[in-house]
């Protein structure tokens, strides 16, 4: 756990060194009035999120501090780190208990989407899981050769045909192999191409025709892996594969790249979607879980932290 909390907030430091400054402004030297607040609304707004829903996350702040009479700046974090957590809190779909499980990856190229499926085949290997890769992206022969070597190296098997193959080919071949192995999770790695969206829907559904062919209720996870580095311009890419197919859960990758970690809020507004795992490094053990109360008080920083911080501004 404490290893975790580390790799989180080692993971958030461009984000919360864009916040740090804004939040120093409106902790310092004030009791709670109207600027303070105003300057909470520029705390969320540095870190990518939107005006609109800055200013809500912090009329709920407020409106609750309130009722808890509270007049130390201070003393707001934890309810904004409380308000924050359960805006990002979305109930998760209940996920049949079936092997193999077929797990779906989509989203567009340069998400690290390979990359996440090799991070969560290691995560789930490690913890007893059998699994196996489906290279279904069979438009790039470097998707393919990608998952080869991860696959090669997490001790995995890789189920491929040559490039420019059917998808929905692969998978037959996948989940064929997968039950007569008694794999317990097969992870699908899909195109990555936003192409038109009618071309990208039939392709997901005809995948989805196979999978629920060869196994029961399948796909069962539909992951949307997106690239935290571009902020609010990643719900272009999900509003489109919200449409094309029925999502699970968001991914949300490189966020130890970005100072707009905060985007993830706008995300789950809009799509209504769980934010499920977050990669915060390159490292294949680089994933974690998403929790949405450690991932608030991560990005704001607790009390504590501040007092000592702002002790030691008063003496510098």
């Amino acid at each position: 756990m404490i290893h975790a909390l580390r790799k989180l907030k080692e993971g958030l430091k461009r984000t919360q060194s864009r916040i740090r400054d804004h939040l120093t402004l409106a902790l310092t030297g004030r009791l709670i009035d109207e600027k303070f607040w105003d300057e909470l609304v520029e705390v969320l707004l540095s870190a990518d999120i939107h005006l609109e829903l800055a200013e809500h996350l912090i009329k709920q702040t407020r409106k609750r501090s309130e009722s808890q009479l509270i007049r130390e700046p201070l003393k707001v974090l934890p309810v904004l780190i409380e308000i924050l957590a359960e805006h990002l809190t979305v109930d998760h779909p209940n996920i049949p208990h079936i092997k193999p499980m077929v797990i779906f990856f989509v989203g567009v190229n340069g998400t690290g989407k390979t990359t996440t499926i090799a991070k969560l085949a290691h995560l789930w290997k490690q913890n007893g899981e059998s699994i196996l890769l489906a290279a279904c992206d069979t438009f790039r022969a470097a998707a393919i050769e990608q998952l080869e070597t991860w696959a090669h190296r997490i001790g995995v098997k890789c189920i491929h045909q040559q490039e420019g193959s059917d998808p929905s080919a692969v998978l037959y071949d996948a989940l064929d192999s997968a039950k007569a192995r008694k794999i317990d999770r097969v992870l699908v790695d899909t195109a990555g191409r936003l192409h038109t969206k009618s071309n990208l829907m039939k392709e997901l559904e005809k995948m989805a025709r196979v999978a629920q062919r060869q196994v029961e209720q399948a796909p069962h996870e539909i992951f949307l892996v997106l690239d935290a580095t571009i902020g609010k311009n990643a719900l272009n890419q999900a509003r489109v594969f919200k449409e094309a197919t029925n999502l699970t859960g968001i991914i949300l990758t490189k966020l130890d790249g970005t100072a707009k970690g905060g985007a993830v809020f706008s995300i789950v507004e809009e799509l209504q979607i769980p934010v499920r795992y977050i990669g915060v490094g390159e490292r294949i053990d680089d994933i974690l879980t998403f929790d949405p109360h450690e991932f608030a008080r991560t990005l704001i920083g607790s009390p504590e932290e501040w007092r000592e911080e702002l002790e030691e501004l008063e003496e510098t």
